[in-house]
């Protein structure tokens, strides 16, 4: 049997590809991007975040914990004991505290999936694996991938590109779309604000090459730190030169993983981020279409 950490199987999704789609979120990524709007899926643990705000202090949850974990979960020495078994969030009226990641069966994963497909097909939508990053659970996402594309859904996939090709090809083979980020062309730039080196996120991409699979590059638009014209059309001319089949996607930063980071107790992302203005954002796009890159957009 096969199973996976499960940060959620999101239905009804339209972002994430053509039509509609239910997006499966696998936790665990190699990067640690500052702007990143799923702390959550980080690591490979059970999790549970406690929404604070939310908590009117009944103490249901200290209740049922076999931890013996009072209302406060984010506290430092609360948080260390916590297994993520979910007891607390499942006895709590108010929803104050959520399960963020659990264990999942592969095949339940499918058979949740499976309950939405006369609206994959009457939309020309499917199944998208997201994360966190899917590739981190190359077995998982094998297995999944085998199975769904079995049963004829449209298959797309999200990745920040930090992923042993070689390793998750049979997976990227029953892709229809693949999403894939370029963070920051500047590897020292990159290696600051993600922890790692984007060679490897460039050498995947010029290999998609090899894939039958749509490509569209995104870049997620951070102010002040990848914004900059010269960022914009360095990436935009890699993406000619190494991939001209692939099309492009601007995706503007947001806060709205902020109550993620604060249910789980961690440091808000850093307040220099901001969101470019929608002229910005209109700016860098034309710089793309002038370097001869095709701009795609699913918001």
């Amino acid at each position: 049997m096969i199973r996976g950490y499960v940060m959620q199987e999101q239905p009804f999704s339209v972002n994430d590809g053509e039509g509609i789609r239910t997006t499966i979120f696998l936790a665990g990524c190699p990067m640690r991007c500052r702007w990143c709007s799923n702390p959550e899926g980080f690591g490979q643990k059970p999790l549970v975040g406690y929404y604070v705000k939310q908590c009117i202090g009944c103490g249901r949850c200290a209740e049922v914990c076999p931890q013996g974990i009072g209302i406060d979960l984010n506290d430092p020495a609360m948080r260390k004991k916590c297994t993520g078994c979910g007891k607390c969030a499942a006895a709590c009226p108010k929803s104050a505290r959520r399960q963020l990641v659990s264990v999942r069966d592969a095949d339940e994963i499918i058979a949740a999936a499976k309950k939405f497909s006369m609206f994959y097909r009457a939309s020309g939508g499917g199944i998208t694996f997201s994360g966190g990053e899917a590739t981190f659970q190359p077995e998982l996402l094998n297995y999944l991938s085998e199975q769904l594309y079995d049963m004829g859904f449209s298959l797309d996939l999200e990745t920040c590109g930090q992923f042993d090709f070689d390793e998750v090809r049979p997976a990227l083979n029953r892709m229809d779309l693949i999403f894939i980020d370029i963070k920051h062309m500047d590897d020292k730039v990159h290696r600051k604000y993600t922890g790692m080196s984007n060679k490897t996120v460039l050498e995947n991409i010029c290999r998609l090459n090899e894939l039958s699979a749509e490509i569209a590059v995104r870049v997620p638009v951070i102010g002040g730190v990848n914004d900059s014209d010269d960022n914009i059309l360095a990436t935009a001319s890699f993406v000619r030169e190494n991939l001209p089949r692939a099309k492009m996607e601007l995706l503007p930063y947001h806060e709205l993983g902020a109550a993620k980071y604060e249910a789980l107790g961690m440091d808000l992302p850093d307040a220099s981020f901001y969101t470019p203005a929608p002229e910005k954002m209109e700016h860098l796009k034309h710089i793309i279409s002038q370097a001869g890159v095709e701009l795609i957009s699913f918001r």
